[in-house]
């Protein structure tokens, strides 16, 4: 049987083992891989290694849940494993024919794990509780929300849009009478689990909760252990941990009894350039806005078709990841006809020998007197972004173009993103994340379109998606603003980001245990893995 430990005698196992380099030969010789317990019946708990903690809390107002399952809450709709919008809490909902009111009704047998009843008024109040924090959750649209009466709750919205539903996917409902100062390190909700412990820096306790109105899930107990990622390896070696995420540096060493998962993402890294040329205009804070070089298209489209995302996906992912061509791909309002084949050496030569670029005595291009050199930003504590950086810049380095790597922090690459390129990620299954790295009207608005970018006829799509009725009437929109056959957002038409890479989530897991059918994953904050939790089982 496994031998379950104190975390602090986790702790001092992992330092051991990751001391002596201990191989997954070397563990203890009483490991036993059969997740049985004593009886021999399958254990129903399981032991998972992340090292991402939340640094706010487990309350949904302030942004709790939105990178995969709250947990303890509940939401009004979810997304099924094809991505569709479908009930949770609610039961039907329906939009005026303005798409300004959303009425929703909602489940009548619903409790909150103290037993107490989950009512309309608790909708209202979470919306509205959220509203007043003005945290990252975006509620600006949304003018009221009413009971209407114990089941049903009408949305007020300040214009038709029809990303509105993933707000109602991405929110979990909180307890009006058991919500105080204390709410998010001590969460309480109607999800399939409820809190058990926290200690921060440490691990995070959950249990099945009993008043769940859901299927039942199969595990009763859930610890999350907040490793590093040697850490975790050395727990996933030592036998201590069921499931891990794992670094694709890691991949190819071999754990007993245990399998490697790859999952599909939108976990995407690219570059976003400055779209406009500087003309000496700032921010408010005073930096600069705007860069010559980046600013001519012909750079841009060279760079884009000209980067070989396979060498990247090999050379920096060890092979797990997928070419990456804008922030949806995969996804289903994303537009296939953006995807370039090949790297293109040669046309992005032509490219910018016709746009007036010629070699200077240095090897690097120059037009007018300006030379073909920016700068490139990346977070300076991922290892991921700064080799995707680095050999971005090699790749470019034939074509003439000389790129400047240059490692810093938020606060750094914030004082220079309007006015150099920058190595970025996004990735979410919220259509409107588009809108918000290209609209024109968000241009400079925190990490919103860093390079200003602005496009008439995007921004009309844009439009046209938002006041759609449906996220299904909205897709030919979306889909059109990337590249409408003449122009849109992606490398086919304006290039005002190079997309790069979407990188696999990896985990290293029991070689027993089934974690269903896993969506395609957002981008990383969070626990996007555990979308499906209450699906999880054992598999024979």
């Amino acid at each position: 049987m496994k031998k379950w430990l104190t975390f602090s005698g986790l702790l001092i196992l992992v330092l051991s083992l990751v001391l002596v380099g201990c191989s997954s030969n070397d563990t203890d010789s009483d490991k036993d891989n059969d997740a049985t317990n004593t009886d021999g019946d399958k254990k129903d708990e399981l032991v998972l290694a992340f090292g991402s903690e939340t640094d706010d809390g487990f309350d949904p107002a302030t942004g709790w849940g939105r990178y995969g399952s709250p947990l303890f809450q509940s939401t009004l709709l979810k997304r099924d494993d094809d991505l569709n919008i479908v009930n949770d809490l609610a039961t039907d909902y329906e939009v005026s024919e303005d798409g300004k009111v959303w009425t929703v009704e909602i489940r009548d047998d619903v409790k909150f794990s103290d037993g107490e009843p989950l009512t309309a008024s608790d909708v209202k109040f979470t919306y509205d509780t959220t509203m007043e924090t003005g945290s990252v959750v975006d509620l600006n649209v949304l003018e009221k929300v009413e009971e209407i009466d114990e089941t049903t709750v009408e949305f007020t919205l300040k214009e038709a849009d029809s990303s509105f539903a993933n707000t109602l996917v991405g929110t979990g409902i909180i307890p009006e009478h058991a919500y105080g100062d204390d709410y998010a390190e001590e969460p309480l909700g109607s999800g399939p689990f409820k809190f058990v412990q926290w200690d921060k820096g440490q691990q995070l306790i959950v249990e099945e909760n009993p008043e769940y109105y859901g299927d039942e899930p199969y595990f009763k107990k859930l610890t999350f252990l907040f490793l590093d990622e040697d850490a975790a390896f050395a727990a996933a070696q030592a036998g201590e941990v069921d499931l891990t995420y794992i670094p694709a540096s890691f991949s190819s060493q071999e754990v007993a009894g245990m399998k490697l998962e790859s999952v599909q993402t939108v976990d995407n890294r690219g570059i976003v350039f400055p779209y406009v040329e500087d003309s000496g205009e700032e921010t408010e804070d005073g930096n600069p806005i705007g860069n010559d070089v980046t600013a001519d298209p012909a750079i841009r489209h060279a760079i884009d078709i000209a980067v070989d995302r396979e060498a990247l996906i090999d050379g920096v992912l060890e092979g797990y990841g997928s070419p990456a061509y804008t922030s949806v791909d995969g996804l289903p309002w994303w537009n296939p006809d953006t995807v370039i084949e090949d790297a293109d050496m040669d046309g992005a030569l032509e490219i910018l020998n016709e746009a007036g670029w010629e070699e200077g005595d240095d090897g690097i291009l120059e037009k007018d007197g300006l030379k073909a050199e920016f700068d490139l930003y990346y977070l300076s504590d991922d290892i991921i972004r700064q080799s995707l950086s680095i050999t971005t810049a090699d790749l470019l380095e034939p074509l003439g173009i000389k790129v400047n790597v240059e490692g810093g922090s938020w606060d750094v690459i914030a004082d220079n993103m309007h006015s150099e390129a920058v190595l970025m990620g996004w990735g979410s299954h919220d259509p409107k994340e588009m809108y918000n790295i290209y609209a024109s009207e968000n241009a400079g608005i925190d990490f919103n379109n860093t390079g200003f970018y602005s496009n008439e006829t995007v921004d009309e799509y844009f439009e046209k998606a938002l006041r759609a009725n449906s996220e299904a009437d909205a897709i030919e929109y979306w889909q059109k603003a990337q590249w409408d056959g003449e122009t849109g957002l992606s490398g086919k038409g304006d290039a005002a980001w190079v997309w790069l890479v979407n990188i696999d989530h990896l985990y290293l897991m029991d070689e027993n245990l089934d974690i269903g059918n896993q969506r395609i994953h957002v981008h990383g904050h969070g626990w996007p893995a555990t979308d499906n939790i209450a699906d999880w089982k054992w598999s024979n």
